[in-house]
């Protein structure tokens, strides 16, 4: 069956962010005295940032609720925001563009989703000039009903992008979230990006078709 989306993570996926969104969530929770660890932080990466937030806070033994969450996704918002604007090392992951374009001159549709908001997302597209002339489509957390590894975000990218067949989707992410995203959407081919948070070790042991180094390696497995 031919490949008519790939759908593609975008932190740690396709854009080079080093530790930023750990980094500005581990802010936020410090800033609510909420005590975290590193691998924690990890293991909640790709998920809607008000659900890890939750999860962290019950981790630490706090029984939060709805406002005190919001409170501090608010706070993780603004950090994220001001990082993804200003950041100097905040840049595309070497090849993304070129991959997207190769994508969509093969008449391939091009997608990003995330466990973002769209308050986030529109600054960080902004920055790098990833308009219409560069993706298709993108889904954020806040925009469907449930975030990964459920999937609503592959299933509203469909929607988007006129894909009425999961089989014909290709899901790619640097997470095991996106891992279960994909494989619970049906997608004909689910891909573990190796140079994101985790590595070809860490996402082994999830559900996936392929593991790549790169994005820079998506292409490749299309022919």
């Amino acid at each position: 069956m031919p490949v008519r989306l790939v759908l593609f993570d975008i932190a740690g996926t396709t854009v080079e962010d080093p530790d930023g969104v750990g980094g500005c969530l581990k802010a936020a929770l410090d800033a609510a005295e909420v005590a975290w660890t590193a691998d924690e932080v990890n293991a909640i990466m790709g998920i809607p940032k008000p659900v890890a937030i939750e999860v962290l806070m019950k981790s630490a033994g706090f029984d939060p609720d709805s406002a005190t969450i919001e409170a501090i996704h608010r706070d993780f918002q603004a950090r994220m925001i001001e990082y993804y604007r200003t950041s100097p090392v905040v840049r595309e992951v070497p090849g993304a563009a070129a991959t997207f374009r190769i994508l969509r001159e093969s008449g391939v549709k091009v997608g990003l989703d995330t466990g973002f908001d769209r308050s986030i997302v529109e600054v960080l597209l902004s920055r790098l000039g990833w308009g219409e002339d560069v993706i298709d489509v993108s889904v954020t957390s806040d925009e469907v009903e449930r975030g990964r590894p459920y999937p609503d975000l592959v299933f509203e990218a469909m929607r988007r992008a006129g894909v009425g067949d999961a089989a014909e989707v290709v899901k790619v992410g640097d997470t095991p979230s996106d891992l279960q995203e994909g494989t619970a959407a049906g997608c004909g081919m689910v891909v573990g990006v190796t140079q994101g948070t985790h590595t070809a070790e860490q996402l082994r042991g999830h559900p996936h078709t392929h593991l790549v180094e790169s994005v820079r390696d998506v292409p490749g497995l299309l022919v």
